[in-house]
């Protein structure tokens, strides 16, 4: 397997042998003749955080949607490995007549796993991303960031192999959205799941990705794949590398032309 080293102790993307989903020139040009990706090349290893990052109008969600199976590249091909997967998206979307846990039953019960099967899976996923004690509660009674954590809690019951989110922590305040990015890093460690998430942000892109795709405009393409210098490990314990972080979030922002950092 070869590399390519760049700058600053960052890699350009390593292929691996057998990654979970795999763009192979896939474009996406619409019937009107507008052309929303140019040929994409990118590789999502297993169990593994890609973090996708770049400014409005870059085609991310629109690669996002690709990896879901929800729209179909025009040209060149995708690869999914899996049908385990789960959307998480920006809006918690809960219903509000419904407790927490029937919220996070929900997707399980759509699924049709047995009742005592889904309400285990529902429990564990609550306990997991600490919602303990509320799972009577509606969501007209939870903060926005418990009701993402009830997002994620729903999207796990699927038992899913890869996760796809499509900027579930924008609409968070900055503490709640590093909080929640932390929970994702925890849910990672104990799942060992493959997560595509697309982001605006580049802190939270080179925080939570063990590979950062950035992505331009002109049409949407794809700049550039690094791999972090000091990604999410299993232990919580090991120290990460902040100026080597601080040094791709700054190689980062002047590919996008200066975007804030």
């Amino acid at each position: 397997m070869s590399e390519v080293r760049v700058e600053n102790r960052v890699e350009e993307q390593a292929v691996g042998p057998d990654p979970l989903v795999s763009f192979d020139g896939a474009d996406k040009v619409y019937s009107s003749g507008f052309r929303a990706l140019a040929p994409i090349e990118l590789r999502l290893p297993r169990a593994e955080i890609t973090a996708l990052v770049g400014p409005s109008g870059c085609g991310k969600s629109t690669l996002l949607r690709m990896a879901a199976g929800l729209t179909a590249p025009t040209n060149g091909s995708l690869a999914r490995r899996t049908e385990r997967m789960s959307y998480v998206f920006q809006d918690p979307t809960l219903l509000a007549w419904r407790s927490v846990r029937a919220n996070v039953e929900l997707v399980a019960r759509l699924q049709g796993v047995p009742r005592q099967e889904r309400r285990e899976r529902a429990q564990d996923a609550i306990d997991l991303v600490g919602l303990r004690g509320f799972e009577k509660a509606y969501p007209r009674e939870l903060s926005g960031g418990m009701k993402m954590r009830a997002s994620l809690a729903r999207s796990l019951t699927s038992e899913p192999e890869l996760m796809l989110m499509d900027e579930p922590f924008a609409a968070l305040d900055e503490f709640n959205r590093e909080k929640m990015g932390a929970e994702l890093i925890s849910l990672w460690r104990t799942r060992q799941v493959t997560v595509m998430f697309v982001t605006h942000s580049i802190p939270e892109a080179v925080r939570l990705g063990h590979q950062i795709a950035v992505m331009g405009t002109g049409p949407g393409h794809l700049k550039q794949v690094f791999r972090s210098p000091s990604p999410p490990t299993a232990d919580p314990e090991t120290a990460r590398d902040d100026k080597a972080l601080r040094e791709l979030r700054t190689e980062i922002s002047t590919m996008l032309g200066g975007a804030g950092i």
